[in-house]
């Protein structure tokens, strides 16, 4: 009786198993026995039709300036051959940015964007999905912003990219890398509003210190940034980067400057 129910389960999984390969890629698996036709085709289009759809969504400007051919055929390649890390479909987007980094053979026509502007799109979609709440613990929402210590929030994220994916669309392709790399920082508000900003030298010099920050005060970091830049004149930078770290705060990038024996 354990030696039937055993071959049973065995071939229960074999069966699985097949059914399993040929929703993946069914040119190149057949179909299991005994299944009728029409069953199979409601399952092939719904397995495809919902991971397509998922990843579709979740990468909208990459969906829209890759022709449909070549999109089909990458979500096909996608579903055919990446190994998922994990069940989770959540997770997708980030299961198909592995594939696009690691897996996807790139053909010479490809847009030599798409990896970075898949990221920027998946970062967008983290941040919205990121199950962490701004928290104002140790922190003076109106402290001075020069004299004190700025804290920046766990929910911005300083990026940089060889292209401009942020203005990427189907109206505007970039032809040629620009000179100048691009840095943006990806944040989400207290509404829990995702947005960007697009930073300048300073911006990005001044995102990187709060990032980095523990001690420095606001205009001990604008100081190092002048110095760095050769600026002639600090306080020009000075006083623009204080308009800067205003707009930050503003935009719940910057939450305050941390209360004096209060470790975040």
């Amino acid at each position: 009786m354990i030696v039937f129910e055993k071959n049973k389960a065995n071939h229960f999984q074999n069966v699985q198993h097949v059914f399993t390969q040929h929703m993946r890629d069914p040119e190149n698996n057949p179909a299991p026995d005994g299944i009728e036709e029409r069953r199979l085709k409601i399952y092939r289009e719904l397995v495809y039709n919902n991971i397509e759809g998922f990843i579709a969504n979740s990468f909208p400007v990459l969906r829209k300036v890759i022709e449909d051919e070549e999109w089909h055929k990458m979500i096909r390649d996608y579903l055919a051959n990446h190994q998922s890390h994990t069940p989770l479909f959540p997770k997708m987007p980030q299961e198909f940015l592995q594939y696009l980094e690691h897996e996807c053979v790139a053909h010479k026509d490809d847009y030599p964007f798409l990896l970075e502007l898949a990221h920027y799109e998946w970062i967008e979609t983290s941040i919205s999905m990121d199950a962490r709440e701004i928290s104002f613990h140790g922190i003076d929402q109106d402290g001075d912003l020069l004299k004190g210590v700025p804290v920046i929030s766990q929910l911005a994220m300083p990026l940089a990219y060889e292209w401009p994916v942020h203005t990427i669309s189907p109206d505007l392709i970039p032809e040629s890398l620009p000179e100048q790399a691009t840095y943006i920082v990806v944040y989400r508000d207290r509404n829990d509003a995702v947005g960007f900003i697009e930073l300048n030298p300073v911006s990005a010099k001044l995102i990187e210190f709060l990032t980095e920050n523990t001690n420095k005060t606001g205009k001990q970091m604008l100081e190092l940034i002048a110095e760095q830049l050769r600026h002639p004149n600090p306080e020009i930078v000075i006083k623009g980067g204080l308009e800067i770290m205003q707009d930050f705060k503003n935009k719940d990038v910057v939450l305050g400057t941390r209360i004096k024996n209060s470790r975040q």
